[in-house]
């Protein structure tokens, strides 16, 4: 099931990440190795998750490599370690939408998303250069936790998507 996108405006927020650079291929990667070093982090430091872990998309060239971040947003950042880096997801203008389902049609949905921004005349907030398109923030939240939710195909995943101001 897939919801119809909408604007929404989003407050910026701190968040903690660990950035991968990875061939489409290997986008299991950042989930595998990002996300324990960021609970770990988090749990380590005392901070408060004030949502899902996401990944947040800073450059994609399909055909070869991808800028990825496995983040979280927190209350407060603190200070970044190792790996882990600390930053704030901008604030602005987002077009959403939700879908309920497998991952594995993230792609399908992103495209009908962009698909919508277009016929709607909405501007993502990004710049095509040589190497990709760079994005100032493209997130993909995973609201379902896989302990509680073991069923991938009951998974529920919200696209937001920064708009040009």
């Amino acid at each position: 099931m897939l919801t119809l996108p909408e604007i929404v405006e989003r407050p910026s927020q701190p968040y903690v990440y660990v950035r991968f650079t990875v061939p489409m291929n290997q986008m299991q990667r950042p989930a595998n190795e990002g996300f324990p070093k960021v609970f770990a982090h988090i749990e380590r430091h005392g901070l408060a998750p004030v949502g899902p872990a996401f990944y947040n998309y800073r450059r994609i060239d399909m055909a070869n490599t991808l800028d990825v971040e496995a983040g979280v947003a927190v209350q407060e950042a603190g200070a970044g370690e190792g790996d882990v880096a600390v930053g704030t997801l901008p604030g602005g203008r987002f077009m959403t939408l939700s879908w309920h389902g497998h991952p594995d049609a993230l792609i399908t949905v992103t495209g009908m998303m962009i698909g919508w921004a277009r016929l709607t005349g909405q501007d993502f907030d990004m710049e095509q250069k040589p190497d990709g398109d760079h994005f100032a923030c493209r997130l993909e939240l995973y609201e379902s936790d896989p302990a509680e939710v073991p069923n991938m195909d009951e998974w529920v995943t919200t696209l937001a998507f920064k708009l040009r101001d």
